[in-house]
């Protein structure tokens, strides 16, 4: 009798298997069966909004259905990523990761989400270098004599950001140390005011987006000393890295990827890691980076968990270091 009953209970467990596995595996080989929502943390027409247009485009195009990008910016990218990190996990919500959530983790110690464990990275996209720029009233042609200058005048240069805790104050904070030189930092609201300023030679100097600072580059309204990255650009190779004109070991750069909420179904993740590849090693794509600088970097979904995480230890130590808060 009891192994009768045994048999029973492993047939009615393996009935129940057999019911329950199929449709979530066929759920993940239909996907998408509908559009997708594109969570961006970010107001319209920045950087990261741009990519994920972009991107937007393409993938719709590789998945058969519409991918809708949906802007909920403040907070400095908080907002979005609270709701994102709190939808469905079923893979019609994405979110564009980037490189101030990583630094968010420091400078905001109470969010409501845990950027690893309430998300499954998917995939790096792109890495955008900054372009330090300064007023023509500022002396220095080269950075190595704008440290020179730094030095000799402790406290007398200002530089601007988008606003405390962003890339450019962090990159910013990390020339200030790499450099050893004592830099004011002027916060604004948004790239636009903040370059503004510098143009205008109410603030001495900026680390900028390239798109953003090109064009006044071009105009003489500034003048670029050093691009951020560990190569130079493409578009511009005349302009020396921060690094080889003089401050060693200086190289920083924002990042966009995509993530979604955690408890997203294996398949569906390796079907967008697998989309993503595709479209970043795209010519059209790549094209459509160099115009702001970027450099296409497409990586897998473990390789992308772990350079989160790297990233998150690499801008807290940075934070901390320097003192920078979020307010």
């Amino acid at each position: 009798m009891k192994r009768a009953a045994l048999r029973c209970l492993v047939r009615l467990m393996a009935s129940l298997g057999l019911a329950l596995c199929p449709p979530v595996q066929a759920q993940a080989a239909a996907y998408p069966a509908h559009p997708i929502k594109f969570i961006v943390s970010y107001p319209p027409g920045g950087p990261a909004d741009i990519l994920a247009r972009t991107l937007a485009q393409k993938l719709a195009e590789g998945l058969g259905q519409p991918v809708v990008v949906d802007n909920r910016g403040g907070a400095n990218g908080n907002i979005g990523a609270e709701i994102a990190a709190k939808a469905p996990a079923d893979g019609y919500t994405l979110f564009m990761m980037t490189s101030s959530h990583a630094a968010n983790v420091t400078l905001y110690p109470k969010l409501p989400f845990d950027l690893m464990r309430d998300f499954v990275h998917i995939s790096n996209v792109a890495s955008y270098p900054l372009l330090l720029v300064v007023n023509p009233k500022v002396p220095a042609t080269t950075v190595a004599e704008l440290v020179a200058d730094a030095k000799a005048h402790p406290g007398a240069l200002t530089f601007a950001s988008a606003g405390s805790g962003g890339g450019a104050h962090l990159a910013g904070e990390l020339f200030k140390t790499m450099a050893g030189v004592h830099l004011v930092h002027v916060p604004y609201k948004g790239t636009g005011p903040a370059l503004l300023d510098v143009v205008g030679g109410q603030v001495d100097l900026m680390f900028a987006g390239v798109s953003a600072a090109m064009p006044h580059v071009k105009t003489a309204r500034l003048r670029a000393l050093g691009v951020s990255s560990l190569i130079r650009l493409k578009a511009e190779p005349e302009i020396p890295t921060i690094l080889e004109a003089g401050v060693k070991g200086y190289e920083i750069a924002s990042w966009l990827g995509v993530s979604a909420p955690a408890g997203t179904p294996p398949q569906i993740v390796a079907r967008l890691d697998a989309e993503i590849g595709k479209i970043v090693h795209m010519p059209d794509f790549a094209e459509r980076l160099a115009v702001d600088g970027a450099e296409p970097q497409a990586t897998s979904s473990e390789a992308f968990t772990r350079y989160v995480e790297a990233e998150v230890r690499k801008w807290g130590k940075l934070i901390r270091d320097s003192g920078t808060t979020g307010e």
